[in-house]
């Protein structure tokens, strides 16, 4: 089906009301009215110091009211951004709720206090929490959306809660459409034909920066015409009545599953950016002035006594209603606490799971031969998916055929080092499923995934190309539980493969920045060396209930040293418990990664050479959360320790360790802490540059040697 471009005109529909009770046009006029006026006592809180951040939605009031009546709260699910006040009062989020999140209270129910004004979230109404970063949203929303169509093709109703007829509605300014990440959701959302209606408030300005300086000829509807199955609107958004007329169209389309909406509306924005901003300085009075009729504010209230709707006494009695609770709602809330110190690590990590505990602690029961990591994570996730029917697997190239017809006739691919091969096969394409090549698509549809309650294992097919999607990863699937306040969760797992030692790998197939993501709250970091470890902590990290970064180095897939037996179908291994792979007493070594076997050839060397250590080697297995009981408990027998890692020395994860040791453990040592790791460079292609480059086993053995001898 082709787009379906209109638009729709107020004047030559003036009659129209689309079903609109005149009670119906006098509660969007008293949502309207209570939206600006909520931003009006918050402008004058700010002022008085009574609350630290004010940005407003006066401008967008009409279409916003619109739109929440044009959707159900509780059933359909909204993506927000800043400026939708009045669509969370007509889904039935109340003044005072709003007035204790812009007080910092810890009874916001948005954020608990954490999130700025205007930060939208409230579960009662499926209203997922909101972020600063603009269109973040996007994606996640398309991912929601997806959840619940997948749930339903795989009768999910049991384990994940949806509607059949369910839309997600998620909204943007005009600006925000420049972002990458809302083509990506448009290309996904379409090629689906998800029912994801977007909103386009358009009010002409990113901040200072007019439309046609942001988009190209100046209409976002006119430059997204070409995407298949997409019904696009352009309306007045200052004019609820045709708003609703839009909105009531695109809602009705995605419902009917014929694909996603967008509608194009134009608002605007009476006040300026937000309290940090003077728009006078880039607005000339003229401008600004021109606006001045079109504010519904005033423009509706004219019309609902024209056309004999109501009477001036009549909204008189609202604005004299709506008067009173603001005033009321703002006093009461600024008697509310706000959060105590003491909660400043509730939610970072799953309060109910523990990783990190003894219920992850199993047992293994051996069967079959020696096998690689690339086997037994595959073997892994085959036991988690007949296990747990909400998990999805999805990446580049990570299906067997995605042109399913073939697959009789084909081999398949499953990943382009096979460790996904044959899951779709036996899984079906509703849960195993190739990704554009994009990674913050994968990452963003994840997270509105795991918000709905599936569970994506999803692959990003190199570390190196992770970082279009860590935005997503630092900014919000880490931060997700913490800011609604445990509202909101994501657990999902990110598999990816790093590191070098493959000869020809080069600056961007050699990558191990683990680093970034120990440095970000929130999320568990996992490193294993060796096959069996690779299927108990990938097992625990599907199982766990927080964000997991699980990173697989390619040199350690197929080798045959690192094979172990599969250890059964409830073998885990806790978080934040590392191995010790050999005791000793002269010196302690903690590494990670590709660096223990490598390790281990340099001891194993010193002794044939007859320079024989008795080093004790600590192998992490997960970064985040780091094992400090075990490298304390080692160098306090050993008092020399060595860390050896595989990324660039400086600022690297050693670095951390190190600076821990001298914290925590200084009064044990008897030689300075040494680290081991690569140059502060990038990793060549050339052979002799990479060796140059990476630890070799002279370079740990030598480390090792001057350490002892200290």
């Amino acid at each position: 089906m082709a787009t379906t471009t209109d638009q729709i005109d107020p004047e030559a529909r003036a009659d129209e009301r689309f079903g609109l009770e005149p009670e119906d046009l006098l509660s969007l006029y008293r949502t309207i009215y209570l939206s600006r006026r909520i931003d009006d006592r918050e402008l004058l809180m700010k002022r008085q110091q009574k609350i630290f951040f004010q940005i407003s939605g006066a401008g967008h009031e009409a279409v916003l009211a619109a739109a929440g009546r044009a959707l159900k709260p509780g059933y359909d699910w909204f993506y927000t951004y800043y400026r939708d006040r009045a669509l969370c009062l007509q889904l039935g989020v109340t003044p005072y709720e709003m007035f204790l999140q812009a007080v910092g209270a810890a009874a916001d129910p948005a954020s608990a206090g954490r999130q700025m004004p205007s930060h939208w979230g409230h579960a009662d109404y499926n209203i997922v929490s909101a972020s600063s970063p603009t269109g973040t949203q996007f994606l996640q929303a398309v991912g929601c959306a997806e959840a619940g169509v997948r749930a339903a093709k795989l009768g999910l109703d049991q384990a994940v809660a949806f509607e059949g007829d369910e839309v997600v509605l998620v909204t943007t300014g005009d600006g925000t459409t420049s972002e990458g990440e809302f083509w990506e959701s448009l290309n996904t959302a379409s090629n689906l034909k998800l029912p994801v209606v977007y909103l386009v408030e358009d009010n002409g300005y990113a901040i200072s920066v007019p439309v046609e300086v942001n988009t190209a000829g100046g209409s976002v509807s006119k430059l997204v015409s070409s995407f298949p199955d997409l019904l696009i609107r352009e309306v007045d958004g200052t004019d609820p009545v045709a708003s609703y007329g839009a909105m009531q169209e695109a809602v009705a389309h995605c419902r009917a599953r014929k694909g996603p909406a967008l509608v194009h509306a134009h608002v605007i924005r009476p006040y300026s950016h937000s309290m940090s901003d003077d728009e006078k300085m880039y607005r000339p009075d003229a401008e600004r002035e021109a606006e001045v009729g079109r504010d519904p504010l005033t423009r509706f209230p004219a019309r609902l006594t024209e056309e004999g709707v109501a009477t001036a006494e009549q909204l008189e009695r609202i604005r004299a209603e709506v008067d009173e609770l603001v005033a009321a709602d703002a006093e009461r809330a600024e008697q509310q606490p706000q959060p105590g110190p003491e909660t400043i690590y509730v939610h970072v990590y799953s309060p109910e799971v523990d990783a990190t505990s003894d219920e992850f602690a199993t047992e293994p029961e051996f069967g079959g031969d020696p096998t690689t990591v690339v086997d037994l994570l595959n073997a892994c996730m085959r036991d988690e998916m007949r296990r747990d029917p909400r998990i999805v697997v999805f990446g580049e190239d990570v299906a067997d055929c995605s042109r399913e017809e073939y697959l009789d006739e084909v081999k398949g691919k499953g990943g382009v080092f096979k460790v996904t091969a044959g899951l779709q096969r036996e899984f079906g394409s509703e849960r195993v499923f190739n990704s554009p090549l994009a990674e913050a698509n994968i990452v963003g549809r994840a997270v509105g995934m795991a918000t709905r309650g599936l569970k994506p294992v999803v692959e990003i097919q190199f570390f190196d190309y992770i970082w279009p999607a860590f935005h997503q990863l630092r900014n919000e699937v880490t931060t997700m539980r913490w800011r609604s306040g445990g509202a909101y969760k994501c657990p999902l797992v990110v598999r990816t493969t790093y590191g070098g030692y493959l000869a020809g790998g080069a600056i961007y197939h050699s990558q191990t920045g683990a680093t970034l993501f120990t440095h970000t709250p929130g999320m568990h970091v996992v490193c294993p060396s060796n096959a069996e470890d690779a299927n108990g902590l990938l097992r625990t990290a599907i199982r766990c209930d927080d964000p997991v970064m699980f990173l697989e180095h390619k040199h350690l897939y197929r080798q045959t040293y690192n094979k172990g037996r599969y250890p059964g179908p409830e073998y885990m291994i806790p978080f934040g418990r590392a191995n010790v792979v050999e005791e000793g007493s002269d010196l302690t070594i903690v590494t990670y990664g590709a660096l223990v076997e490598r390790t281990r050839k340099a001891l194993r060397q010193l002794a044939k050479d007859g320079r024989e250590i008795d080093a004790e080697l600590i192998d992490l297995r997960t970064l985040n959360p780091l094992d400090m009981e075990t490298i304390g408990r080692s160098l306090k027998k050993t008092n020399r320790i060595l860390v050896a890692y595989e990324d660039a020395k400086s600022w690297g994860f050693g670095a951390e360790i190190s600076a821990r040791i001298a914290d925590e453990l200084f009064e044990w040592l008897d030689a300075p802490v040494r680290r081991l790791a690569s140059t502060d460079t990038f990793v060549g292609y050339a052979p002799t540059l990479e060796s140059a480059i990476l630890p070799q086993l002279d370079d740990i053995a030598a480390a090792i040697t001057e350490l002892a001898a200290y």
